[in-house]
């Protein structure tokens, strides 16, 4: 697998660094304390555009240039932002047609950032103008390892200028009003449009009844894709005007995770490494960290991606800003490592003194010296990454199991009237990502798009949209020997949600062999049960009642007038298996259900360890490697039965040992081939 760039050697460390809001005789003192702590990358110039830009002809970059000087002269590496992130004020003041209108229909003032409508000519003309300014300025800078386009894009607007612009997308994508009409089944309720000006944005004034919930939900899914191709529109111009001047060097916007607003499937076909900021609660379980960091690198097509923010202390923005304990920064640092990150990125490098992200956690605190705990956490972990040097670039896990993961069906299921409020997709993903994390089976995350070829398992829970042509993916992935999983609430509607007549699960029906006829809603309180393997579970949330029609029953319903009705299935098919799970159970239910389909398919654990000991692998031309990530506070064992080299140790291990790791505590072993 090829690194990111050329220019690098190693996996870089560093972050976010804004001495533009601090006096320049503290400048040089960073640099002393960067080369202590082994900060190797700074990325600059995130919101500098008032700065930059004074007013609407003026430009001023000598601030920057003396900066992008220092970092040069200290050897430090730059991932450029064009600082497009948040507007100026005069900006605002001077073309408001820059500033957003809200769900509810409030047009807001300049403040806060993410103010920027999308199809505003003025944002478009000034964000493309500025990228191909920094570009044309610093193009000759050899420490550029990357661009850095605007910052954390996401949000909402339902401006004129968006209005307009849908219905500008609504018609290359529909051509004629008729099929508008049929695709959004406008005859319910008497909706239906003659002409493209009498659509109007799906919101509080017009289509919702709540935030999430639409009563046309054909017109509100569109408007979700309508909005991300918007920024990502956005995105796409400053990426061009950074090209043409600096071809070979990569571009990259910080991503967010599960960030419901945009489609990061199609992002990341434009984006030369996928970045993206790791911001989780303290108390957050590993397998849900660890499943953010492998849709990341789905999204980049498997490649290795780029940790891009991070909090090395506290993250000031939660209900209870809670330290990070002794250790923890280090660990989730190399539990983005084990995942395919390339970088070990923070926000921010010292601390500000003002404004709502001044008690956010940094590098250099508020003292200003090298004398904190996190500051010598830091320090520590810089001088590992020097040592493990480039031994790991470019390498990717080598994942047999996918989970298939789709923003058109995350919209679809959010805005549907029914059947349950308490259905939550990202929750049902995490239910399957779990059981295989704890499993130690490594994962990979792929769209409808994206090839089935080199897995054996394939995941989709609550597959509630089957997009056409995704049944034939599906159903020539089975028959050549896959093994296919889905769920509850799955094959009911296409690419439209317009419900797929002739019973559920729509597509999907031979595949699965059954017939899924009503579908119960159960309150948070209610459970049913169900048997698998001799053992019972809980049955909740929903509980398809379903017919076999060649599959067979592997547990059945316990109670209610659908006892004994099939809750779990399997249809063999061609080669391979499909598998239907028909209810929500819980953690037991789903690591021995996968253990035995696993099992069935040839995919062994990469390890065999304890609860809270996560092993992950990646592999590249130096080698494979494997990661031991200890998540509880004592110390563990595991055995490894391949002899290898602790890379961080510089020792011998395995061989059919056991390998001690301490509470907190990482191991990375290359193994011996």
């Amino acid at each position: 697998m090829k690194k990111y760039s050329d220019k690098v050697d190693k996996i870089v460390y560093g972050g976010d660094y804004n001495p533009e809001q601090w006096p320049e005789d503290i400048w040089m003192e960073d640099m002393r304390l960067f080369k202590e702590a082994g900060i190797d990358i700074v990325t600059l110039n995130v919101f500098s555009w008032a700065a930059i830009q004074p007013s609407e002809e003026e430009y001023d970059f000598s601030k920057l240039d003396r900066i992008m000087e220092m970092v040069q002269k200290n050897g430090l590496k730059v991932c450029l932002a064009t600082s497009t992130g948040a507007h100026p004020a005069w900006m605002a003041k001077r073309h408001p047609d820059i500033l957003r209108v809200d769900f509810e229909g409030r047009k807001h003032k300049f403040g806060g950032r993410h103010n920027s409508c999308p199809n505003s000519p003025a944002y478009q003309k000034y964000s493309v103008r500025l990228a191909g300014k920094l570009a044309e300025r610093y193009k000759d800078y050899e420490n550029i390892v990357a661009w850095h386009i605007s910052n954390e894009y996401g949000g909402e607007c339902y401006c004129e200028n968006c209005e307009r612009a849908f219905r500008v997308w609504l018609k290359e994508k529909y051509q004629t009003t008729r099929e508008l009409n049929r695709a959004w089944n406008t005859s319910f309720w008497g909706h239906t449009f003659y002409d493209w000006d009498e659509i109007v944005l799906p919101n509080a004034l017009s289509e919702h009844f709540e935030p999430e919930r639409s009563m046309f939900q054909g017109i509100t899914l569109d408007y979700r894709r309508f909005n991300s191709d918007s920024i990502l529109n956005c995105y796409r111009m400053e990426y061009d005007a950074v090209k043409r001047v600096t071809p070979d060097i990569p571009v990259t916007t910080n991503l967010m995770g599960f960030y419901p607003a945009l489609d990061y499937q199609k992002w990341g076909k434009y984006m030369d490494v996928v970045s993206w900021d790791n911001y989780p609660d303290a108390d957050a379980a590993p397998a849900e960290i660890a499943m953010q960091h492998d849709l990341m690198r789905g999204v980049g097509g498997g490649k290795p991606f780029l940790l891009m923010e991070q909090t090395p202390g506290v993250t000031n923005w939660h209900t209870y800003c809670t330290l990070k304990r002794p250790g923890v920064m280090r660990l989730w640092s190399y539990q983005a490592v084990a995942h395919g990150a390339d970088s070990v990125m923070f926000f921010q490098m010292r601390r500000s003194i003002g404004a709502c992200e001044k008690y956010h956690s940094a590098v250099i605190d508020h003292v200003g010296n090298g004398e904190t705990r996190v500051f010598k956490e830091a320090a520590a972990l810089g001088k590992e990454l020097r040592k493990l040097g480039g031994e790991l670039l470019g390498a990717v896990p080598n994942a047999k199991a996918a989970i298939y993961f789709d923003w058109d069906n995350w919209w679809a299921l959010n805005c549907t009237a029914g059947p349950t409020t308490d259905l939550d997709y990202k929750a049902q993903v995490l239910d399957y990502y779990k059981a295989l994390h704890g499993l130690n089976i490594p994962v990979d995350f792929v769209g409808a798009e994206d090839c089935l070829d080199k897995y054996k398992l394939l995941i989709a829970p609550v597959l509630y949209m089957t997009k056409s042509g995704y049944d034939e993916k599906v159903r020539r992935f089975v028959e050549n020997g896959g093994t296919f999983i889905t769920t509850f609430f799955s094959g009911i509607v296409d690419e439209h949600d317009l419900v797929i007549t002739g019973g559920y699960p729509g597509r999907l029906r031979d595949i699965l062999g059954i017939w899924a006829e009503e579908i119960d809603a159960l309150p948070k309180d209610k459970e049913n049960r169900f048997d698998y393997n001799g053992k019972t579970y809980p049955a909740r949330l929903l509980c398809d009642l379903i017919h076999p029609e060649g599959a067979k029953t592997l547990g059945a319903y316990q109670k209610d007038f659908y006892a004994g009705m099939p809750a779990v299935t399997v249809n063999e098919f061609g080669k391979g298996k499909a598998y239907y799970v028909a209810t929500r159970s819980d953690e037991q239910f789903y690591r021995a259900f996968l253990e035995d389909v696993c099992g069935e398919c040839g995919i062994g654990a990469l390890l065999e360890s304890a609860d809270g000991i996560e092993v992950t692998e990646r592999e590249n031309e130096n080698g494979r490697f494997l990661f031991l990530l200890n998540h509880r506070d004592s110390a563990a064992e595991v055995r490894v039965e391949e002899t290898c080299v602790d890379l961080l140790a510089g020792e011998t291990v395995g061989g059919g040992t056991e390998v001690k790791i301490e509470g907190k505590d990482v191991k990375i072993l290359r193994v011996n081939q």
